[in-house]
């Protein structure tokens, strides 16, 4: 850093100064997009890498490793000259001055481009994240690994047959894409992955449950996808509770309206809400946290401001674009008026899935062959599609999950998931800035 904090600029450049906050899908692609320019780039991320957020289940799930699914910033901007990359955590942005603060530092611009995604949100009871973490970052995936895995080591050790029973349930709040594949993959963890790996439990005895408070799974897809949806989740052994509302999770379990459910492990896919660092800005947000927009994704009164991916409230064709990586990176290139539609799509267990392409509706085998093709397009660096690949081929081809090592500080006993987080008053791994289970089951 140089001139009393403020980080060091190039001298004597006269070039226009671009600052991009957040290195996911938005910001990474605004940066390549900016690559032919005659301007400097800042991008500002508080991790060292990008990480595909819709294969985040995997890793949680124990298909892949947190390396096949993230790849370091600096080495996909290496050639690109116009671009520096800082490691820093952005804690807010001062319009009239433009200028960024971050750790330690801040840093002037003459273009902004805000990209820092969503975090989870709890619905006002955030003393619920300790109890049941959500799958935003690397970091998310790996505890809730954990929590699945130690599940199964608990349940072994245990004698009493109720406590035994808690242990294999798994509740997943929230039907959505995430939610889904979630329970999906759990389920066949339990049935193929670990059926034969433990001597005083059988594994397939574990309950999955997927609990919606909306009437159907997957509610922002056709009503046809979605009844198809439930159908692979029942297939697959998923109790699914539609038009339930979760009112308490604690250490011991989940209330679902009257009903007590004894679960050591839950998970949260139930709701989102657009990165704190948008209410620095001190513009309108909608009930998310998301900024309100102009159509070119600018600031109103501030044009020299963008905000893009799952910070921007944008509207397509009367709709608001999905929170998802499409989104993002057409956001990144500015064609709000032109975006075009990839699809939505979602996988429920071994070759099911359902997508939807417009007025184009697939399920079955074809849309898990599309979400397979989609997402190992989208894979930043031919190095992780290559390696995804094979190991997806491997584990659908024999039902192992290789990467079903236990991470993090062991717990101090075999007692309840959160002890070690909730003792100390503390979430478990909540971090702000969708990357979903397999093998692409």
């Amino acid at each position: 850093m140089a001139g009393g904090g403020r980080a060091a600029d190039t001298a004597g450049d006269a070039r226009p100064h671009v600052v991009i906050v957040g290195g996911g899908f938005g910001g990474l692609n605004a940066a390549k997009a900016l690559r032919r320019l005659p301007v400097r780039v800042t991008l500002l991320d508080r991790k060292n890498h990008h990480t595909f957020q819709p294969l985040l289940y995997q890793v949680a799930t124990c298909a892949l490793n947190p390396s096949e699914i993230a790849v370091p910033i600096r080495r996909v901007l290496r050639r690109q000259k116009n671009v520096r990359v800082l490691l820093a955590d952005v804690s807010r942005i001062d319009l009239q001055a433009r200028t960024v603060f971050f750790d330690g530092g801040e840093l002037d611009y003459d273009f902004l481009i805000a990209a820092t995604g969503a975090t989870h949100s709890y619905f006002g009871r955030d003393d619920w994240a300790a109890f049941a973490p959500g799958l935003k970052t690397i970091e998310d995936a790996l505890e809730i690994r954990r929590r699945v895995l130690f599940a199964y080591e608990a349940a072994e050790r245990e004698d009493n047959r109720d406590r035994r029973r808690a242990w294999m349930t798994f509740v997943v709040v929230g039907a959505g894409p995430t939610g889904v594949e979630l329970a999906g993959a759990l389920s066949e963890i339990a049935r193929h992955t670990l059926a034969r790996d433990f001597r005083n439990i059988d594994p397939t005895e574990a309950r999955v449950i997927l609990v919606e408070g909306n009437d159907r799974v997957l509610p922002t897809y056709v009503g046809e996808l979605s009844r198809k949806a439930r159908r692979s989740l029942v297939a697959l052994e998923v109790d699914v509770m539609t038009g339930a509302r979760v009112t308490a999770i604690d250490a011991d379990g989940v209330n679902i309206g009257s009903e007590r459910i004894e679960a050591r492990t839950t998970l949260w896919a139930a709701g989102v809400a657009a990165s704190p660092l948008a209410k620095s800005l001190g513009v309108p947000l909608d009930k998310a946290g998301r900024v309100k927009v102009e159509p070119d994704l600018s600031l109103p009164d501030h044009p020299e401001v963008f905000v893009i991916g799952d910070l921007a409230l944008v509207e397509h064709d009367g709709e608001v674009v999905p929170g998802v990586a499409q989104g993002a990176i057409q956001g990144a290139s500015h064609a709000a008026d032109g975006i075009r539609d990839l699809g939505s799509l979602a996988t429920i267990g071994r070759a099911a899935a359902v997508a939807q392409f417009g007025k184009l509706h697939l399920s079955g085998f074809i849309a898990w062959a599309a979400w397979l093709l989609v997402h190992i397009l989208v894979l930043i660096g031919f190095k992780n599609r290559y390696t995804v690949l094979l190991q997806w081929a491997y584990s659908y081809l024999s039902y192992d999950r290789g990467a079903r090592l236990i991470t993090g500080e062991p717990l101090g006993h075999f007692g309840h998931q959160a002890d070690t987080a909730a003792a100390k008053g503390a979430p478990v791994s909540v971090a702000p800035p969708r990357v979903v289970a397999g093998p692409p089951p």
